[in-house]
C-alpha cells in the first residue's frame, strides 16, 4: 500500500551498515554501540539518546548526509512509502551556522531529487530544534529554519528529552519559525504525560504532537485534540521497544482512533527499533486487526496533514487512488 510517514529522524533512520561503514572509511571506533547481530545497542531511552548522538558523530559533511539520505529514503521507498517528512537538526548539520546549514541542506535536497527520479518517493524537511540542548541553540537553530523556509523546508519542530526544560522555554523559536511561514510540530506525550501535550499546545500552538500517545490519560484532553483536528504522528514501534508500551496490544493508537483523533503512522528511528513501515502496518493488523480500509484511511489522514504545499498533495493523491 501507498504509506505516507510524517515522523522520521533523518540521523536516527540511518542503517546501522551505513554508519559502521563511514566510521571505518574516517576511522572512528564506534563498536561499542552497536551489538553482536550489527544493529544499534542502548538499555533505555536516554542511553538511546547517547548512542544515537555517538552514531550522528561521524556524519561531518555535506557529502556524508546527502549519501545518508540516499540510504535512508531506499530503505523507505522499499517499504511503499511515497511521501516523507524528516527531522532535520542544524545542530548536526553545520552547527547552526546559516551559511554551513545552506551547504548541507542543498546536498541533502540533490539527493532527495535523485531518490525521487529513481524510487519515486518525495521528502520533504522539518528543522528540528534539540530541546536539551536549550533555548539558545534553538533560536540559532529557528534561524537556520526561518532562513531557508520554501517549498522544501516546510516545517520546524522541537525533539530531543521531554524531561529537559520547559516548552515555554521555546516559544521565541517557534514564534520565529511561525512568522517565517513554516508549520508546526512539537515532540510531547512519549514519556512527558498528557500535560506535556497540553503544553505543547497551548505555549508552542502546534498543528500536529509528534507521538502524543499519553494523551489518552486524559479524556478531557483527548476531545480537545478531536475538536481542534491536532493529528498525532504516533510511532508505536517506537513506544514498545523503548518500553512506554509493554506490548503492542497496550498501545493507545486503538483507543484514540476509536474516540476520534487523527493518528498518523510513522517509524521514528526505524533501524534503532528493528522496524520498518511495512512491519508497523503488519504489527497494528495483527494487533487490532485493522484491515486495508482503516490503513488507506490512516495514510490520507497523513497526507492531509503533510506540511507540503497542495500541487504535491494533489500529485501524491493521484498515487494512492486504486488502479
Amino acid at each position: 500500500m501507498p504509506k505516507v510517514e510524517l515522523h522520521l529522524h533523518h540521523e536516527g533512520a540511518a542503517p546501522p551498515g551505513f554508519i559502521r561503514g563511514l566510521a571505518a572509511e574516517k576511522k572512528v571506533d564506534l563498536s561499542g554501540i552497536f551489538d553482536e547481530s550489527g544493529g544499534y545497542k542502548y538499555k533505555d531511552f536516554w542511553d538511546f539518546l547517547k548512542v544515537y548522538e555517538a552514531a550522528t558523530s561521524v556524519l561531518h559533511t555535506p557529502e556524508d548526509f546527502a549519501r545518508l539520505t540516499t540510504a535512508v529514503l531506499e530503505e523507505s521507498a522499499a517499504s511503499g512509502v511515497i511521501y516523507s517528512e524528516t527531522f532535520l537538526s542544524p545542530d548536526f548539520c553545520g552547527n547552526r551556522d546559516v551559511g554551513a546549514w545552506r551547504e548541507y541542506l542543498a546536498a541533502i535536497r540533490e539527493a532527495a531529487d535523485a531518490a525521487e527520479a529513481e524510487h519515486g518517493i518525495v521528502l520533504r524537511g522539518i528543522v528540528t530544534c534539540i530541546r536539551h540542548f536549550g533555548p539558545d541553540k534553538a533560536r540559532e537553530t529557528a534561524k537556520c529554519a526561518a532562513e531557508t523556509v520554501g517549498d522544501w523546508i516546510v516545517g520546524f519542530g522541537i525533539a530531543g528529552d521531554e524531561k529537559a526544560g520547559k516548552l515555554k522555554d521555546f516559544e521565541w523559536s517557534f514564534d520565529c519559525a511561525r512568522e517565517a511561514g513554516l508549520r508546526l510540530t512539537a515532540h510531547a506525550g512519549e514519556w512527558g504525560g498528557p500535560e506535556s501535550v497540553r503544553d505543547a499546545l497551548d505555549d508552542l500552538r502546534v498543528e500536529r504532537i509528534g507521538h502524543g500517545a499519553r494523551a489518552i490519560e486524559d479524556l478531557t484532553l483527548v476531545d480537545r485534540l478531536v475538536k481542534d483536528g491536532i493529528v498525532l504522528e504516533v510511532c508505536p514501534g517506537s513506544n514498545v521497544v523503548l518500553g512506554a508500551y509493554p506490548d503492542w496490544h497496550s498501545h493507545p493508537i486503538h483507543r484514540l482512533r476509536e474516540r476520534g483523533v487523527k493518528v498518523t503512522v510513522s517509524t521514528d528511528d526505524p533501524p534503532f527499533f528493528h522496524t520498518t513501515m511495512v512491519n508497523e502496518y503488519n504489527r497494528l493488523a495483527d494487533a487490532f486487526e485493522w484491515d486495508e480500509g482503516v490503513f488507506d484511511e490512516i495514510a490520507r489522514t497523513s497526507l492531509e496533514a503533510a506540511f507540503c504545499d497542495a500541487q504535491t498533495k494533489a500529485k501524491l493523491l493521484k498515487r494512492m487512488e486504486p488502479s
